[in-house]
Parts: C-alpha cells; structure tokens; sequence
C-alpha cells in the first residue's frame, strides 16, 4: 500500500519556504575556460537543506555589502574548497605556489566571519571554513601539515577515486563538556580527512572541540560568541543523509538557524507608557 500522499490543496501539508532560515554559502571562484566563475559545491547545499534551510549562494561581496548580506541571513555555512586561506592573512609568505589561492574569497569572507559571530548569527564551518574562521579571529595555520613533526599526512591519495577520498580515514576524539560532545553524545567518531593544511595557533577565545590521534585540531568553537558556532576540519557534507554524524551536526546548526530566525522575527514589544497623573478638579 502506497503511502499516503500529503494534500496538494491544503497548504498546511506542505512547509512554506517563506518560513526556513536562509543561510548564506559564500562561493568560491574559478576559472572555467577562460572565463571567471563564482562557484559552490551541490553538496555544501545539500547539506544546508538536510539542515532543513533555504541555501542562498553568495558571490564576492564588497566591504559595503557584508552588513546587508547579513540583515538577511538566519545562518553562514562556510564550505572547503581546493583553495588555500593566503598566508599572508597570518603573516607568513606562500609555501608552495603549486597550490591554488581564493584572495577574493579571502577579501569578504574574512570580514564577514567575526561579524556574523558577533551578531550571534549561527556559523558553521568545513575544511576551509574551519581555517579561516581561525584566520579571521586571528590564529595561524600550518601550511603543509604532512611536513611538520608528530603529524600524519591528512591529505587525500589524489588518484583514488573520490568515494575512497572522501572515505572514512581516522577517528577524532572529542573533548569532554564542549558543544560537539554534547551534539553528537560519543567520546570519539570515524571522520574523512581530506586536507593538507591544518590550525597551527588557535585564535584566542577558541575552545578545541575534537583533535585527531596524531594531536591536530580537528574541530572548535568560541564559547563566548552570542550564537552557535562551530568549524569541523573534516567534511560533514559528503554524503551526509548517509552518515550519523553528519546529520547530528547538520540538525544542530539548522535548529540553531531556526531559533535565531524566530528571534528575529518575534514581535518587539514597546515599553509601557506609564499613565499621565489624573487632573483632581475634572
């Protein structure tokens, strides 16, 4: 017996879009045949309706245009990308100059990160949404992590198809009392691992959340932002309806999204006037 099919007629059987919390997804940019693009990837917004809101893809913005992008935002997904945070960001030359850079993802994103953090607006980051909110609140990264002492190489084998890529590569343990212990209730997860830079010095005021065995940071948050905030190394959005994990952060920051839209849009209430004194001869 087929399911029962909501009614087409009856708008109560179908969610108003009107109502989701939109959460913006910075693009990045790309060349494609000689031609400049603003591009972000399906899976980032994937993941942003299994969080149950409305994905609003944003290009380059100017200085300008940040607090008007935010006045509309409910959320900020930060995605990865095959782009590096320039280093000069975190005062250090290029590494390697083989590796692609994003200075005009560079130029807005990281004006826009501490400005959503301090408004409250519910900010999740991925792989390099992870690095540059570090960068943005002023912490640094290692360039190559597979080169520095007591690490292991995060980065993916570049021939592997991408299911093995993205596959489930290392555990992270979770530190006990943080909001990640409290979101996904387990002291350590299977993660995928597909970076080859990673946080060197943490911002100040960022709390780890998760490291992986060899010691890097593979998940934080800032306790005393207004809102709820939290930046992944790993990527969540691969096949996140498939991957419990997944869906527990995923639920959380569209839940936060969602209280943070009601809070916005709750009626405010005018302070009581208080009577003016009655006239004794009337």
């Amino acid at each position: 017996m087929l399911p029962h099919a909501p009614d087409r007629m009856n708008p109560v059987a179908r969610p108003d879009a009107r109502d989701k919390p939109v959460v913006l997804v910075p693009a990045c940019n790309r060349m494609l045949a000689q031609h400049p693009f603003h591009v972000a990837g399906k899976k980032y917004v994937d993941a942003v309706r299994l969080a149950g809101a409305l994905p609003l893809v944003v290009p380059n913005a100017e200085p300008g245009d940040i607090d008007a992008l935010l006045d509309l935002a409910d959320g900020v997904l930060l995605t990865g990308s095959a782009s590096n945070v320039h280093p000069s960001h975190f005062d250090e030359a290029v590494h390697d100059p083989s590796l692609p850079l994003d200075i005009d993802r560079d130029a807005w994103t990281l004006a826009l990160i501490p400005k959503a953090i301090g408004r409250g607006i519910p900010l999740f980051g991925i792989c390099r949404g992870f690095q540059e909110t570090n960068v943005a609140l002023g912490g640094s990264l290692y360039q190559a992590v597979q080169e520095i002492e007591g690490r292991r190489d995060h980065r993916a084998m570049a021939d592997a198809p991408v299911d093995v890529q993205y596959g489930l590569a290392h555990e992270v343990i979770v530190e006990p009392g943080g909001l990640l212990a409290g979101i996904l209730d387990a002291p350590r997860v299977q993660v995928n691992s597909v970076h080859g830079q990673g946080a060197n010095r943490l911002a100040a005021g960022l709390r780890v959340e998760a490291r992986a065995p060899d010691g890097l940071v593979e998940a934080f948050s800032l306790p005393s932002a207004p809102g709820f905030n939290l930046c992944v190394q790993w990527h969540p959005e691969w096949m996140a309806a498939e991957n419990p994990v997944s869906v527990r952060l995923l639920q959380a920051f569209g839940a936060a999204c969602r209280s943070y839209r009601a809070r916005q849009r709750a009626p405010q209430r005018l302070p009581e006037r208080s009577a003016p004194p009655r006239d004794p001869d009337r």
